[in-house]
C-alpha cells in the first residue's frame, strides 16, 4: 500500500471520528430534549388533574373523573393515557409540586420508581444518588430493594440522616466506606451451602460491576490475589481497590465464619505494607475491610487500638435483608456501644 492510500485512509478515519462524535452528541441532545419535554408534559398533566379535583377528595368522584378523562384522551391521542397512567402523573406532581425540583438528568422510568417511595427523606437520598452516581433504573431498583437507605441511616444521628437526604451519600472519613451489612445477592450463592472463600472471590470477580456498585462511590478495581513479598514469604490479599474520593487503597479480605485475631493481624500487615511501600506521600492511609459471615466484633474491638480508623470488620449477606434484620443488627450495635461506654 503506497503512502497516498495510507494518507487517504487516515483522513477518512479522522473524518469518520469527527462525524461519529457529532452524531453521538446530537443524539444525546435530542434524547435530553425529548426526556425534558416528557417530564414536563407528565408533570403538567398531573398538575391539571389536581387543579380539577381541588377541594373534592371523594375517591369515587376522582376515579370517575379520571376514567372519563382517560377515555377522551385515548380517543384523541391513542395509548399512554390510561386511568392508571393518569394517577401516576398525578402522584408525580404531588411528590414534586415544584417543577425546579424535577431533574432532567433522570428519565421518566427513574421517576416511576422514585414515586413508589413514600418517605420524602428516603426518596431524596435515592434521587440524589441516581444523579450523583448515574444509576440506571435497574441499579436504582437494586439499591432500593437492598435497603441502602436503611443500612446507611438506621445507626446514624439526625444530622447525618439530613445530610444523606439533601446530598446523597458523602464520603468524608474511612468509616463512610463501610456498610454493615454488605448485600451480595447478585453472586447467586445459596446460603447454608458449602462454598469456599475462593468460590466467593471468584464470583465477585465475575460480578465485578455489581460488587463495585455495592461498595459505593469512587471505587476502581486494582486486582485480586495481589502478591506481597516479605523476605521470602508471599502473602495474597483477596481484593484490592482504590477509592479516588478518599484517595486511598482499600484492601478486602473475604472470610467464611468468624473473624479471628489472626485475620485482623494479617490485615494490619497488609495495611502497613501498602502505607509504607505502595501509597504516595499525598495519598491517605490504606483501609482494610474484613468481610465475613460473622464479624466477631468483640475480638475486633480488643485486638485493634481504640483510635483505629483504618481497619473494619463487616458482615455480608447473600440475600436481600429485611428491614427487621437490619433493625435487629442496629440494636445489637447500640448494646455493644453502651457496654463499651460503661467500661
Amino acid at each position: 500500500m503506497n503512502n497516498e492510500l495510507i494518507n487517504n485512509d487516515n483522513e477518512i478515519n479522522n473524518i469518520f471520528d469527527n462525524i461519529k462524535e457529532l452524531v453521538i452528541n446530537s443524539r444525546n441532545k435530542v434524547y435530553q430534549t425529548v426526556n425534558t419535554e416528557m417530564l414536563n408534559l407528565y408533570w403538567n398533566i398531573g398538575k391539571a388533574i389536581m387543579e380539577i379535583q381541588q377541594g373534592d377528595e371523594r375517591a369515587s368522584y376522582g376515579d370517575m373523573v379520571l376514567d372519563k378523562l382517560s377515555l377522551k384522551l385515548t380517543n384523541e391521542f391513542g395509548k399512554g393515557f390510561s386511568s392508571r397512567n393518569l394517577r401516576t402523573m398525578r402522584k408525580f406532581y404531588l411528590m414534586y409540586p415544584i417543577w425546579k425540583t424535577v431533574s432532567a438528568k433522570l428519565s421518566w422510568s427513574h421517576y416511576l420508581e422514585l414515586i413508589k417511595i413514600e418517605e420524602e427523606p428516603k426518596r431524596n437520598l435515592y434521587l440524589n444518588e441516581c444523579i450523583n452516581s448515574k444509576w440506571s433504573v435497574r441499579e436504582l431498583q437494586r439499591q432500593r430493594d437492598s435497603l441502602l437507605y436503611e443500612r446507611l441511616t438506621l445507626s446514624a444521628d439526625k444530622g447525618k440522616i439530613l445530610e444523606l437526604s439533601l446530598k446523597g451519600q458523602v464520603l468524608k472519613t474511612s468509616k463512610d466506606l463501610v456498610k454493615d451489612p454488605f448485600v451480595l445477592e447478585f453472586l447467586d450463592i445459596k446460603e447454608n451451602t458449602d462454598y469456599l472463600e475462593s468460590d466467593l472471590e471468584k464470583n465477585i470477580i465475575e460480578h465485578l460491576k455489581e460488587f463495585l456498585l455495592e461498595l459505593g462511590k469512587g471505587f476502581s478495581y486494582v486486582g485480586n490475589q495481589v502478591r506481597i513479598t516479605l523476605d521470602e514469604d508471599h502473602f495474597y490479599p483477596d481484593l484490592v481497590f482504590y477509592n479516588r474520593l478518599l484517595r486511598c487503597f482499600v484492601i478486602i479480605d473475604l472470610k467464611i465464619g468468624k473473624v479471628s485475631h489472626q485475620d485482623i493481624g494479617q490485615m494490619q500487615m497488609y495495611v502497613n505494607y501498602y502505607d509504607r511501600e505502595i501509597k504516595q506521600d499525598d495519598e491517605n492511609s490504606t483501609i482494610g475491610i474484613l468481610l465475613s459471615t460473622n464479624k466477631n466484633e468483640t475480638v475486633v474491638k480488643y485486638t485493634l487500638p481504640e483510635d483505629n480508623k483504618t481497619i473494619f470488620s463487616s458482615e455480608y449477606k447473600l440475600h436481600m435483608p429485611t428491614e427487621q434484620e437490619l433493625i435487629t443488627a442496629v440494636e445489637e450495635e447500640k448494646k455493644n456501644f453502651e457496654l463499651k461506654e460503661k467500661n
